[in-house]
């Protein structure tokens, strides 16, 4: 009985090992995307500040 509790808490951290793993790949994946992208998003908020001054004006 004993055997039996042990080998399902070795599962369930198993488990938990892998979910933090992938976890953490996705966080390193999405930041690296997140770096990637920056200049065309920074580009992106200057040209939509340009067109509102140009139709305010």
């Amino acid at each position: 009985m004993t055997s039996e509790i042990k080998e399902k808490d070795n599962f369930v951290l198993y488990i938990a090992i892998i979910a933090a793993i992938f976890i953490t790949a996705l966080l390193i994946v999405k930041s690296s995307e997140n770096d990637k992208f920056a200049p065309i998003k920074a580009q992106a908020a200057e040209e939509l500040r340009l067109m509102n001054i140009r139709v305010l004006n």
